[in-house]
């Protein structure tokens, strides 16, 4: 195991925590929390607002599960590992953007 493998690890465990607490805070907020940078989601735009932040915290809880794996493959296979962390920043910053868009989708208050 080099220290390259350790210092990659150590980043995705990083992140995972830090995705982690944006999880947790997801799950304890009372207002709606927001996916984008500096945009705010209003609570007359959510139609069951504990409903949304829960499937937002589980929505970031499973990213940091994946991030905390893609550390374990770092330091377990040093290939393997640079594959997931490929991935996990990629695909997965897209998959995560169409996941809360379906996530807004499903609680966002019918027009009237």
């Amino acid at each position: 195991m080099s220290t390259g493998n350790v210092i990659v690890a150590a980043i995705c465990w990083l992140c995972a925590i830090y995705f982690g607490l944006i999880a947790l805070w997801a799950f304890r907020r009372k207002d709606p929390v927001h996916f984008w940078a500096g945009s705010v989601v209003k609570p007359e735009e959510i139609a069951d607002i504990p409903a949304y932040n829960r499937s937002n915290g589980i929505m970031w809880l499973v990213y940091t599960a994946c991030l905390f794996l893609t550390g374990v493959l770092s330091v377990v296979n040093p290939k393997i590992g640079a594959i997931a962390v490929g991935i996990m920043c990629v695909p997965g910053i897209f998959a995560l953007v169409f996941v809360y868009k379906g996530i807004y989708k499903k609680y966002r208050r019918p027009a009237e």
